[in-house]
């Protein structure tokens, strides 16, 4: 059973620069996992899938792209649901990341 966790992160970029943002910064999702993960990703309309495997387990999340805000979803499997608070507090506090500008 899986324990999810929802986050909107509200912008005001419109969709398609939230979009290409996200894009962009995706491939730095590993480095702010501990002990290292593999992340894989693929897009399907505004809706970004990712696989996220780390310490042996899988997490599966969703960031659906709208033209005012961001919405995450994880699926935490398990024993990892029991961190569920931690996992969220540190989505709201970096999620925002995934919306910086790095193209200038």
């Amino acid at each position: 059973m899986s324990q999810p966790i929802d986050i909107d992160l509200p912008h005001n970029l419109g969709k398609d620069e939230a979009r290409r943002r996200i894009a962009n910064n995706i491939h730095k999702l590993e480095q702010h996992i501990p002990g290292g993960a593999s992340v894989q990703s693929g897009w399907t309309g505004d809706q970004l899938n990712l696989n996220v495997a780390a310490m042996g387990e899988a997490v599966n999340a969703s960031i659906d792209v709208m033209e005012t805000k961001v919405h995450l979803r994880v699926l935490l499997p398990g024993m990892l649901g029991m961190f569920s608070g931690l996992v969220q507090a540190a989505l709201q506090k970096k999620g925002g990341a995934l919306l910086e500008d790095h193209s200038g």
